[in-house]
């Protein structure tokens, strides 16, 4: 066999259905974790939920108890989401997916624009 043909050989090889295509991301489970980690932490810094609990620990002088009622709560949210999400991945494309998502946070900040204005 000449180079050339072991070459094309490979190439055929690398071409296989079962092969990544040169398009899909390859994701490690630290790149997912670590960016759905940051992602969530940053967005819920001083948001509603946070201040609830704060002023939830600082009423009923059980932090402890605060802490466990929230975390349950936010990984059954969570959980709710991931199951949703994937549900929606394996019918919807990815695009479609972003369309969506693009045209729900418009309507959203419409809606929120459209109070503020009205206040």
């Amino acid at each position: 066999m000449t180079a050339s043909e072991t070459k094309e050989t490979e190439e055929q090889d690398n071409s296989s259905p079962d092969s990544k295509s040169n398009n899909e991301k390859s994701w490690s489970f630290w790149t997912v974790f670590s960016s759905t980690f940051l992602t969530i932490f940053l967005a819920e810094m001083g948001d509603k939920t946070q201040l609830a609990t704060l002023l939830i620990s600082a009423q009923s002088q059980s932090p402890w108890v605060v802490f466990a009622g929230a975390a349950v709560a936010l990984i059954a949210t969570s959980l709710l989401g991931v199951l949703i999400g994937y549900w929606l991945a394996r019918r919807l494309s990815p695009k479609t997916l972003d369309i969506a998502v693009a045209l729900l946070l418009l309507i959203i900040t419409g809606l929120l624009v459209g109070d503020v204005l009205n206040s």
